[in-house]
């Protein structure tokens, strides 16, 4: 008898979360079915417009750039005037205080896919990763605030997270009204800019967690489920490049290339240029090379091996191309690690002789522009040897 109870708790879902769930159903009712009714029978004006995309840009790019590159992951330095900017503007979004959020992000990232830890993990489903884990009281979604003892250092985190509820209630509904009474519609200014805005804003950030660890392309490491994918990117302000994130966590770019679209690089590299942030950290481009030709070996490697042609001569000529290949790239990444071990021995007083500094330079170069070289002869190999 106890046995059988004791399985069938086991089995019980944990309870709702009754104050997330009204909430949650709420907010969409109001953002996607109310704010598109009443923009169809009524309309909405242009003040609402306005307010409805600055603050929605606002929010969005302070969520990326201050609670998730600035504070979870510390990938550069900002201001006082900048970090006020940000947390005040992140408070908009509704996802908490900065220390709450980056908590439970560095839990997601020490901890990614472990259905056991990841306060998320697609591990435990799509809906799960999107919102059930905030519907439910998941012992995984717990705050560990030891994840972020550095942040109770810093005042301005400490002073948004001590007034969090106020401020969004003051945000999110005091201003839409304040501006309704100035523009002659409070109800669409509500609407619009508070609720939609947060319905649409919210579930873009969602997509993060969900979309972003199911549709894409793993280009850079196989170790997780995280993935790239461009339309995910518009969707939030240059998150959509996780699979990058993931491997490359304490870089302040997620859109490595330039035409990727990442607005949360652009304005952290703005606000540097401005003398607004400093200390802007970024992976090393060997290493980048070196995770993007650790994939391509493999994916590569794994498509030889699955070849319905395995007795086939010329499948057995590409494998021992790919070995050749593979040797060449394991030297490389061994000289690397001796160019590198010769700048730590050199110390800082040797490096800042002018000449050292170039030599080491140039060794570095040449490094990266043989693993450039090995990425096309890849990429060449692969179109010559599954070509129809």
């Amino acid at each position: 008898m106890n046995d059988h109870s004791t399985a069938a708790s086991a089995d019980r879902k944990p309870p709702l979360v009754k104050s997330n769930v009204v909430f949650f159903i709420a907010i969409n009712l109001l953002g996607f079915v109310a704010a598109p009714l009443y923009g169809w029978l009524v309309g909405f004006n242009t003040a609402a417009w306005v307010a409805f995309a600055s603050i929605w840009i606002l929010s969005g790019m302070s969520i990326t750039a201050g609670y998730h590159r600035l504070w979870s992951h510390r990938t550069y330095k900002a201001s006082r005037p900048l970090q006020a900017i940000l947390a005040l503007f992140g408070t908009f979004s509704l996802q908490n205080s900065i220390l709450v959020w980056a908590a439970r992000h560095r839990v997601h990232h020490r901890h990614v896919d472990e259905v056991d830890h990841d306060p998320h993990s697609i591990k435990s489903g799509f809906w799960h990763a999107h919102m059930g884990w905030m519907v439910r009281d998941w012992p995984t979604s717990k705050i560990d605030f030891d994840q972020v003892k550095d942040l109770q250092a810093n005042p301005i985190v400490m002073f948004q997270h001590r007034y969090y509820w106020p401020a969004v209630w003051t945000l999110n509904l005091g201003v839409p009204v304040a501006l309704g009474l100035m523009f002659g519609d409070i109800l669409g200014m509500i609407l619009l800019a508070s609720a939609f805005r947060l319905a649409f804003s919210q579930h873009c950030t969602f997509f993060i967690n969900s979309l972003a660890h199911t549709w894409g392309k793993r280009g850079y490491s196989d170790e997780n489920t995280a993935r790239d994918n461009g339309v995910i990117a518009l969707l939030t302000w240059g998150e959509g490049y996780h699979n990058f994130h993931h491997a490359f966590q304490a870089d302040y770019r997620n859109g490595l290339r330039w035409w990727q679209f990442d607005p949360g690089k652009w304005l952290i590299a703005l606000s540097s240029w401005l003398g607004l942030a400093w200390d802007l950290r970024r992976t090393p481009r060997f290493k980048i090379q070196r995770a993007r030709l650790q994939m391509q070996f493999r994916q590569l490697r794994e498509r030889l091996e699955s070849d319905d042609r395995v007795a086939d001569e010329s499948v057995l000529t590409w494998r021992e191309a790919l070995d050749r290949e593979y040797h060449q790239f394991k030297d490389t990444v061994a000289q690397w690690q001796a160019v590198q071990a010769d700048r730590v021995a050199a110390g800082a007083d040797a490096l800042r002789d002018r000449w050292r500094k170039t030599e080491l330079r140039t060794r570095y170069k040449e490094l990266e522009y043989r693993l450039k070289m090995q990425h096309r002869r890849l990429v060449t190999m692969q179109q010559a040897a599954f070509a129809v």
